[in-house]
């Protein structure tokens, strides 16, 4: 269920940005009118999902949702791995935890 979350424009909708479109390995999201687009670089169905910005200029630098399971308490993880400037860390921090908890009420976690 997560997955579809992560991957479809119907879920990324739902908790991440106000559109998104996706054709094949290409997404573009809308936030507020304005339009930032990302090719999906690689994936394993019910596991991660890799995508890198258009616009970044460094081939190094991707953002990437991984989900896996607590070996403990048998809990679905999500690890979003976002590379940024580092005069921008707290604010991509900050950004985060807000998009989580929006996923969070959606999936009623």
């Amino acid at each position: 269920m997560l997955y579809n979350f992560l991957g479809s424009s119907e879920g990324l909708v739902r908790w991440f940005c106000d559109t998104a479109t996706v054709n094949r390995d290409k997404y573009d999201f809308y936030w507020e009118g304005v339009k930032e687009s990302a090719t999906l670089i690689e994936y394993e169905e019910d596991h991660f999902l890799r995508f890198k910005w258009d616009e970044s200029e460094n081939d190094d630098e991707y953002f990437e949702f991984e989900m896996f399971k607590s070996p403990i308490t048998n809990e679905t993880i999500l690890k979003i791995t976002d590379f940024s400037d580092s005069d921008e860390v707290d604010d991509q921090i900050e950004l985060w935890e807000s998009q989580i908890e929006e996923l969070r009420k959606v999936i009623g976690g």
